[in-house]
């Protein structure tokens, strides 16, 4: 049976988004801003039109964006995560096999639909998730992953595909590879680029059809062998269906505005140990060890001071307050007074799934009431929003270290009292 992949990919995701509740916006420039409003992570078209690149600083390009009337966002990762979750499920209607790739991309299993009119069932993928969920995509289809995601490319650059691209037949692939060049190939990156060119090879046909395979496996290792196979059609890059568990989490932001106060930094390191608690918890670990860091600006004509240590738990845990109470401990020991703290973040590690974890005959592990009442805050935070339930030491008010988001629009799916009125 002939193996089929689709990779459906969300347009300008994160700019969608913002426009699904602004249908004012449509057909207008629209941006959206990494964390600390510094550089664009989503452009729409229109803005990519006038030259703003993915990665430029805000402020670099902010007279382009004042003069030809820009409307830029802060990022809302609580509605993106949402509305990416709507569409995952839209598409899982489609396929018994979906691997969710990222955010916004997902490889649907087609294999045994050889008989189907591929392109017409991709069209009516392509309109139910725009119709369940407001937010554009484009489809490519290929008999490998790699393949797929160079239709997907296509689709999206080609105002004739209309969003489809079907490239299961060998003189299509042939066409559609020479348009694209090796930089453009799913897993190559610039370096590997670079080194391709110095071979002659500027396309990705010109990749499929070089005959020294074991000059590439030498220079690209065995991935870099894999990728020009598929290529060539063969199929080396399964579906993950399954996500695999992380053996760390790390969670850590630049602040807004520079912290000097111990007591800002607690606040801040005890939020961030929610956030990568609630994480644990969600794929059912516990960890056995906590590291926090910290640091100043390197960018900045100040004192620098960069710090980090860990301290190990004898019994695993999940539990938030277990956490901050040993994260404030080594915060204690790595602070100094008279620096401009620009970051800090925390990292959970040793992890291991919660029935496997072994018990300390020094320490308890966490009971049922621990569970139960993690369980509780988790699930009203889903519900009404993120810190709606949090331990007192994450702080209430006069939050300095918090990011600057000046430009965020509401939670429009995720907060009660930040829905659209309808009038």
């Amino acid at each position: 049976m002939q193996k089929i992949y689709a990779l459906v990919d969300c347009n300008s995701f994160f700019c969608s988004c913002e426009r699904l509740f602004r249908p004012d916006l449509q057909q207008k420039p629209v941006g959206v801003l990494s964390n600390n409003d510094g550089c664009f992570v989503s452009r729409t078209k229109e803005l990519k039109a006038l030259g703003v690149k993915m990665g430029a600083p805000y402020f670099q390009v902010k007279d382009i964006c004042d003069k030809h009337g820009v409307h830029v966002f802060s990022s809302n990762f609580s509605l993106y995560t949402n509305m990416s979750d709507r569409v995952m499920l839209t598409l899982a209607e489609f396929t018994p096999e979906l691997e969710v790739y990222s955010v916004d991309e997902a490889f649907l299993n087609l294999s045994g639909f050889e008989n189907w009119n591929l392109e017409e069932y991709a069209r009516k993928i392509k309109a139910t998730v725009e119709r369940n969920t407001g937010i554009p995509v484009s489809l490519g289809i290929g008999p490998t992953k790699t393949l797929a995601k160079i239709a997907n490319h296509i689709a999206k650059k080609s105002d004739k595909a209309q969003g489809v691209v079907c490239l299961l037949d060998k003189h299509l692939q042939d066409k559609a590879l020479e348009r694209v060049s090796v930089e453009d190939i799913w897993g190559v990156g610039r370096a590997n680029a670079r080194k391709l060119r110095a071979l002659n090879l500027h396309t990705a046909k010109e990749f499929r059809d070089f005959k020294n395979d074991k000059l590439i496996q030498k220079q690209f290792t065995k991935v870099g062998l894999q990728i020009k196979e598929e290529l060539q059609g063969y199929p080396r890059f399964e579906l993950s269906i399954a996500a695999s568990k992380k053996k760390q989490i790390v969670c850590s932001r630049t602040f807004g505005t520079p912290v000097f106060e111990l007591q800002a930094l607690r606040e801040a390191v005890a939020n961030y140990v929610s956030s990568a608690c609630e994480k644990l918890r969600k794929q059912d670990s516990v960890c056995f060890s906590i590291e926090v860091f910290m640091r100043t600006s390197p960018f900045k004509n100040v004192p620098q001071y960069y710090a980090v240590d860990g301290q190990k738990m004898l019994s695993g845990t999940s539990d938030t307050r277990k956490v901050i109470k040993y994260a404030m401990q080594v915060l204690d020991k790595l602070y100094k007074a008279g620096y401009e703290y620009k970051k800090a973040g925390v990292r959970l590690s040793t992890i291991i799934d919660k029935g496997q974890a072994q018990m300390s005959l020094f320490d308890a592990p966490d009971d049922i009431e621990s569970d139960h009442l993690m369980k509780c805050l988790d699930q009203v935070n889903a519900r009404d929003g993120a810190g709606t339930l949090k331990v007192a030491s994450c702080g209430l008010t006069n939050k300095a270290w918090a990011m600057n988001r000046n430009m965020k629009s509401p939670r429009y799916v995720t907060g009660w009292t930040e829905l659209k009125p309808v009038k």
